[in-house]
């Protein structure tokens, strides 16, 4: 059985040693990738070369699109990661911000919904 090797670009790799270095987890490492690859998808160029605004036009398309405001904060610190720590670009992620999740308040039961659930 051949297997083939799977070529990965250095600033792929760059951003898995600077993920490593800090030991974030395996699922952190999968989503920070995703959320590169998703910007790649968008920008249709090499990630680096992303300006302020087309992040901020990225954010937008995520919020027009239906993300949910966990994805999209997912997606956005993510990207955060790739444009402070992998490229030293904090400048970049300046239009970015973090989507409101607002807070549910819980319903509380009354003494005699709370005896029917006993």
């Amino acid at each position: 059985m051949t297997t083939t090797a799977h070529a990965i670009s250095p600033l792929r790799q760059r951003m898995i040693d600077e993920m490593t270095l800090r030991k974030l987890s395996p699922k952190t490492q999968t989503a920070y990738l995703r959320a590169v690859e998703k910007l790649t998808r968008f920008v249709g160029r090499s990630p680096d070369t992303a300006s302020a605004e087309d992040l901020r036009r990225f954010q937008l398309h995520m919020v027009e699109d239906g993300t949910s405001s966990v994805t999209a904060n997912a997606t956005i610190t993510g990207l955060r990661f790739f444009f402070d720590v992998t490229l030293d670009r904090a400048e970049a992620m300046k239009n970015m911000s973090h989507v409101y999740q607002p807070r549910k308040i819980p319903e509380v039961l009354n003494v005699d919904e709370v005896a029917h659930l006993l």
